[in-house]
């Protein structure tokens, strides 16, 4: 059974940083791609970043290019995604997410199988 656990949630204020962390168990880590999605008030969830199963490839949704970085540690199955310059539109609940399919190189295309509860970050401005 897939388990995943955020951290790192909180609040900072416009121009601050965050680093959030997904802990993962229940299937090789390594193995499977893994992406960051957040959710805004009153709003759908959408892409944010993600990461080849590797680390060796990266994606990011326009808006946090050159402020987010995606990374994962595959010895300590944890994937972080650290935030910069952070904006008041940056908040929201922010869910980590494996792919379903084994070393499926899709990224932001992946089908998205598994889901952590998700970790508050709120930006003040």
């Amino acid at each position: 059974q897939v388990q995943l656990v955020e951290s790192g949630g909180g609040l900072v204020q416009a121009g601050g940083s965050l680093r959030l962390s997904c802990a993962a168990s229940g299937r090789t880590f390594s193995n499977y791609d893994m992406a960051w999605f957040r959710q805004a008030p009153g709003r759908g969830r959408e892409f944010t970043a993600a990461i080849s199963w590797s680390g060796g490839t990266t994606s990011y949704e326009d808006s946090v290019k050159g402020r987010f970085t995606i990374s994962r540690d595959n010895a300590k199955n944890t994937t972080y995604l650290q935030m910069r310059n952070l904006r008041p539109e940056d908040t929201g609940v922010y869910y980590c997410a494996q792919d379903a399919l084994r070393k499926s190189l899709l990224l932001r295309n992946a089908r998205y199988e598994y889901w952590g509860q998700g970790t508050q970050v709120t930006v003040s401005s």
